[in-house]
């Protein structure tokens, strides 16, 4: 039966959630993913109850943490690519906002269960496999303009992307807040199309990113 409290009831519900979740995702960035289920409902300022009926256990928490983080940042980059005329703009926009993303790439780093529980999650690897692919049709529209070097893919920034999620947790206290627009920028300023240092190796595509995932243990996936 639906009442004039259903709506509040689902509101708190959803807001309790989301308190959790992000409860979770700094203590367990601080901490390590097997920080006790208890911190993270006081963390929330909920009860332990609370925290059990929207997640029953760890595996479901840290799915919860890294469907929320991609989506999030696919979101995002559908709005980008919806409002921004200019390729170039489009591109950097994207990346600067997938750095959102350092949260699941530390989660992976930090534990080889939660590598596993997000390798294995058909949500996550959906929003993956689409923000490969919208960042792959922004390169080939920075390139085709002539804003963007043309010797590089998107498998490439999907790579160099990783890396810079991975190398922002060894920075300094002092830096690391903004360590990721940093090197994001470094790097972006690498990827125009000016006379540069011709490129070794071939680049890499999206295809190559799916096949290393797929071969590659859940133990060894660190790629976004």
């Amino acid at each position: 039966m639906t009442t004039d409290a259903t709506p509040r009831l689902r509101a708190d519900a959803r807001r309790n959630r989301d308190r959790i979740i992000a409860a979770a995702r700094a203590v367990f960035t601080e901490h390590g993913t097997e920080v006790p289920m208890e911190e993270i409902a006081r963390a929330a300022g909920v009860g332990i109850g609370t925290l059990y009926r929207r997640f029953p256990d760890r595996e479901s928490l840290l799915g919860a943490i890294g469907r929320d983080a991609f989506q999030q940042v696919l979101d995002e980059a559908r709005a980008i690519g919806d409002r921004e005329s200019d390729p170039w703009r489009a591109l950097c926009d994207f990346l600067l906002r997938a750095a959102n993303l350092r949260t699941v790439v530390r989660f992976s780093m930090l534990s080889q269960r939660a590598r596993a529980i997000l390798a294995a999650d058909p949500e996550v690897e959906q929003a993956r496999e689409e923000l490969l692919t919208i960042l792959d049709g922004m390169v080939r529209a920075a390139q085709a303009n002539g804003s963007m070097r043309p010797d590089v893919s998107g498998g490439d920034l999907g790579m160099i992307l990783s890396i810079v999620l991975q190398g922002v947790h060894i920075a300094p206290d002092d830096i690391r807040p903004d360590a990721s627009a940093r090197y994001l920028t470094l790097m972006l300023d690498g990827l125009q199309a000016r006379p540069g240092t011709p490129l070794p190796g071939r680049p890499v595509t999206i295809a190559d990113i799916a096949l290393a995932r797929h071969n590659a243990p859940a133990a060894d996936e660190q790629t976004v």
